[in-house]
């Protein structure tokens, strides 16, 4: 995939203001759409979208599933507007805050599902009634029924851990999963009503962002959870005992300059290749189904951790720490060469940070994938950095100023532990006399790179220091949960950015014209 020299925005849903606990699909996409035209950007990014849970810590890369939407996306107001409905959800009140209020969000929402769902069935016409039915079976029919009956199990069981279900529908034996299909039948059909109701207003959504020239970048983990509707129904792909059941081996990464014993994710491994060492059929039809569903959905795919199908690190379940593992050759070109043969042409964006082989290198650019570059990777003093703007020779590539996994840029150029020495080299670099605004300078040095495609996460926008980050690896608490409040992205930051943008080229031709004075009375009061 070649991109096109362009301007992107990394702001995932949730983080989005509203009134709801966190950001929906509802007016403040539409809002948020607006205003991030006007700036004369190309793309939005956002995180992973499948379901999110407490017992994961609501992390987008810890789902439930793998096909299924985020329900939590599912805006309130917009379900409200259905003809059929009739019934009102008592309304919530909650406090705009830096910090998004899960519980609520859900409880909320159940409500508002459950009083949506009960006057579907009651009001429904039949063209509605048949769009839920034809949703149910078409294409979706292979991961819904399992991600419907899994998560409704779960809340009997209080637990996602599978594994630790009783034996008969842990294993899923025939009789027990009829047995619970016909005792959870109606909670079953709500769940699928929900996951409807996402992919409707999802599907709006994205055609109005297109509409106005932005193409969304959506991500998804190259594992599944093993507390996952993925695992539970796809053992037989994974390095699952079978008879236990319990992984055999899990992912992680070997001890490195970062860690000393490495990191255990602990997510199942594929079994990627049969005994005669050929790809697996199956194995490839899931990722098949996966990326064809991911491509639906989004206009380009960011893989994390895309060395993975290289060669991936293999632990033994039950160790402690990762140190003892081993490499084990991934699927490899063949595995994309298939996908290719079977999509078409593949809109993907490698993760190739880290220690990267060559050839992992020669993967990604061999299927000509574009790789990422982190601006605050940069500056470790060494002149051969690959991560600084004038060693960027490829254009084929997509620059951060830095990820949800990184710092925002002024708590990681502001931070009162990095040497003074290398705050210097920083300022010397970018020309700078003095410390001010200094996340203008670093978005300037993205926008002005020879890569393609330049993404800046709005907390670097906005200017928000250290307590706004998204997500610091190696933790378990406070994740993920940052969001905006209305106001703080505004019409005159996209006009300093769409000048940028003007002058480093970043809008492509064929790109829609300023919006009019209706948008941007919108876009004003986001």
């Amino acid at each position: 995939m070649k991109l096109k020299r362009s301007a992107g925005i990394l702001c995932h849903i949730t983080s989005l203001p509203g009134r709801y606990g966190t950001g929906t699909l509802g007016q403040e996409a539409y809002d948020f759409i607006d205003l991030v035209a006007g700036g004369g950007f190309s793309y939005i990014q956002i995180l992973p979208v499948g379901p999110v849970s407490p017992s994961m810590g609501w992390s987008p890369y810890s789902s439930v599933s793998a096909f299924a939407g985020n329900e939590l996306f599912i805006s309130p107001d917009i379900m409200a507007s259905e003809k059929w409905s009739r019934t009102a959800t008592e309304p919530v009140t909650l406090k705009e805050s830096h910090k998004a209020d899960f519980f609520s969000a859900r409880d909320h929402l159940r409500r508002c599902i459950i009083n949506s769902f009960h006057d579907f069935v009651l009001y429904a016409d039949g063209s509605d009634s048949l769009a839920f039915s034809r949703f149910c079976d078409d294409h979706n029919e292979s991961w819904l029924d399992d991600y419907a009956l899994f998560t409704a199990i779960s809340h009997d069981y209080r637990s996602y851990n599978w594994m630790s279900w009783d034996r008969d529908i842990a294993l899923r034996e025939n009789d027990a999963l009829n047995s619970w299909r016909i005792k959870l039948s109606d909670r079953i059909l709500i769940i699928k009503y929900a996951q409807f109701m996402f992919y409707r207003q999802w599907n709006n959504f994205k055609e109005y962002a297109n509409g106005r020239g932005i193409g969304i970048i959506g991500d998804i983990p190259i594992y599944v959870s093993n507390d996952s509707a993925d695992a539970w129904s796809n053992r037989e792909i994974l390095t699952i005992d079978p008879e236990i059941p319990a992984p055999e081996y899990v992912a992680g990464v070997p001890p490195d300059y970062f860690s000393k014993t490495g990191q255990l994710w602990g997510n199942p491994l594929y079994r990627w290749r049969d005994s005669s060492g050929r790809l697996r059929d199956d194995t490839f039809n899931w990722w098949s189904k996966r990326i064809s569903r991911a491509i639906s959905l989004c206009d380009i795919i960011r893989i994390d951790h895309f060395r993975g199908f290289d060669a991936f690190w293999s632990v033994k379940y039950g160790e402690e720490t990762a140190i003892n593992g081993k490499w084990v050759n991934g699927p490899g070109q063949e595995l994309f060469n298939r996908l290719k043969d079977d999509l078409g042409d593949l809109p993907l964006i490698a993760e190739d940070l880290g220690i990267i082989t060559r050839r992992v290198k020669k993967l990604r650019d061999g299927m000509e994938l574009p790789g990422m570059k982190i601006l605050q990777f940069a500056f470790d003093g060494g002149p051969d950095n690959e991560y600084l703007p004038h060693n960027v020779k490829t254009e084929n590539c997509v620059l951060y100023t830095g990820t949800h996994d990184n710092d925002t840029t002024n708590g990681w150029f502001y931070d009162p532990d990095m040497p003074i020495e290398k705050r210097d080299y920083i300022m010397a670099y970018m020309g700078m006399n003095d410390w001010s605004d200094f996340h203008w300078r670093m978005i300037r040095e993205a926008y002005a790179s020879q890569a393609a495609l330049a993404v800046i996460p709005v907390q670097d926008i906005t200017g928000f220091g250290r307590e706004f980050r998204m997500n610091t690896p190696g933790t378990t608490e406070g994740n993920w949960t940052w969001k905006l409040i209305k106001g703080e992205l505004t019409v005159n930051q996209m006009d300093k950015l769409r000048r940028m943008a003007e002058i480093f080229s970043r809008i492509p031709a064929g790109t829609p014209d300023d919006p009019g004075e209706d948008e941007i009375e919108i876009a004003d009061e986001f």
